[in-house]
């Protein structure tokens, strides 16, 4: 029997502000054990939380740049739950009035489809604190450098139907929030993560079945393998006969399993109730336009100006625009070098194939925009056949100097004097009479396999850098 999945997901994303959504903490992450935790974040007693504008302001942001309702009015609730790494006993947190409100998010998928996935809402949070069960021998800790951190939570609406999608719409959100700015979507500190929502019905039965949820997911491979996973639970339940049960569950990616924490609250469980030490936050239209003034230009509106403004294909465009990082990298990689559609080949492949075999981002790669643009002018210029240019790059990316002086030092010019080039040619013609008889007597196709020949010889005779356009040319005439 089939089932249809029906998924929401949960995405906390941690806001880019230096300091916490309600006290001065700073926000940095890898510090001691509660070195960075104030009275506030500690909930001594009498401290009053301070609303951080900045965490506002990306909120706003995140809303308009999905085309959101924004909650002009919103209100600051208290969630109120027992937990050892919360010490107010509740959390700040969003309810009625979040400041995002409805919206919708299009995200496009591996075989080139596009899908809008509805988003419910987005609110204001802070982080709680985080339990310590590795560093005290017999014992558990707890470390509130990530108390009072601040977050937006982002709900979609039950709109994502596989592992694919969600992973595709978990990817477009991550790079919409960094081209905002307002996240560095790093997964593995806990920027981003997900709390994945998920049940199984019939095909075509309007009713949800009974959900689970995962949480906090924090890597697009987990998200894939535990939705996988509790997919498999759930359907090899209900072909027995048996019924799910709405609960919160973990998922164990060296098992890889999902396995019950506990029964799922509601909303009545956390008896919400608007916080009496904060007032509502009140935006009015100028302050609204003001942020939406100051939106950058969106991976969207990207990728067809680098079609347009550059001649890329959408494949390329597509990837070039998956971060802001990339994409500076690419522009300003093609503005040094003048020839964009080369600049788009070298970092989708030489430069793609390092940092993944180096397992490390763009940021970190040890040849520069300028250092490829250099390049692409020595290949432009012919100075560099694309063989040597390959020699030269991977140079670089050892840190052997820049352009000219690798080509110098390893003496890799290109030559390209034709009437050089016009004499090898003839001498290796005149040596092997055999080979250009048969070339001459064979049809078009077989002339293109014996043509190889002639040129390996005079690759070899100039030690691999007769340019070898200018070869093909000089032979084809040779040989006629």
């Amino acid at each position: 029997m089939s089932w249809e999945v029906v998924i929401g997901l949960e995405v906390h994303l941690q806001l880019a502000t230096q300091s916490k959504i309600f006290s001065g903490s700073s926000t940095r992450f890898g510090a001691e054990p509660n070195t960075q935790a104030s009275a506030v974040d500690l909930a001594m007693p009498g401290m009053l939380p301070v609303l951080n504008e900045q965490a506002v302001r990306f909120a706003v942001l995140f809303g308009l740049g999905i085309g959101a309702e924004i909650g002009q009015r919103s209100v600051f609730d208290r969630k109120n739950y027992f937990y050892p790494d919360l010490p107010k006993g509740y959390q700040i947190s969003q309810f009625e009035q979040p400041i995002v409100g409805k919206g919708a998010f299009t995200v496009t998928l591996s075989d080139g489809t596009t899908k809008t996935i509805g988003i419910t809402r987005a609110h204001l949070e802070e982080d709680a604190g985080k339990s310590l069960h590795d560093a005290i021998p017999g014992a558990s800790g707890i470390d509130l450098n990530r108390a009072g951190t601040p977050l937006l939570e982002i709900v979609s609406e039950p709109d994502i139907r596989s592992a694919e999608e969600a992973v595709a719409y978990l990817k477009a959100l991550h790079t919409l929030v960094t081209y905002l700015g307002i996240s560095d979507g790093d997964m593995s500190q806990g920027s981003m993560r997900c709390d994945i929502n998920l049940s199984l019905r019939r095909p075509g039965a309007s009713e949800f079945g009974t959900r689970t949820e995962i949480k906090n997911v924090n890597s697009f491979r987990f998200v894939e393998r535990a939705i996988h996973s509790e997919i498999e639970r759930q359907s090899d339940v209900l072909e027995d006969g048996g019924v799910i049960i709405q609960e919160t569950r973990l998922y164990d990616a060296e098992r890889d399993e999902t396995r019950s924490m506990r029964s799922k609250e509601v909303a009545n469980d956390y008896r919400y109730f608007p916080d009496p030490d904060l007032l509502p936050v009140v935006l009015n239209d100028e302050t609204i336009d003001a942020i939406r003034a100051s939106l950058p230009e969106l991976p969207d509106a990207k990728r067809e100006r680098f079609k347009e403004q550059y001649g890329l294909g959408d494949y390329d465009a597509r990837a070039l625009c998956d971060s802001q990082a990339m994409a500076n990298y690419f522009e300003d990689a093609a503005a040094a070098g003048g020839d964009a559609k080369l600049a788009a080949n070298w970092m989708l492949s030489e430069l793609a194939a390092q940092l993944n075999a180096n397992n490390i981002e763009l940021e970190q790669a040890p040849v520069s925009a300028q250092q490829l643009g250099q390049l692409i002018v020595r290949i432009k210029d012919n100075t560099l056949s694309s063989k040597m240019a390959k020699q030269v790059f991977d140079a670089l990316w050892q840190g052997e100097g820049d352009v000219d002086a690798i080509i110098e030092q390893r003496g890799l010019k290109q030559v390209s004097d034709s009437g050089a080039l016009e004499s090898l040619v003839n001498e290796v013609v005149a040596n092997n009479p055999d080979q250009v008889a048969q070339y001459r007597a064979a049809d078009d196709g077989k002339q293109k396999k014996l043509l190889g020949f002639f040129v390996g010889q005079i690759m070899k005779a100039s030690k691999g850098q007769a340019n070898p356009k200018l070869v093909n040319e000089l032979l084809n005439k040779a040989l006629k």
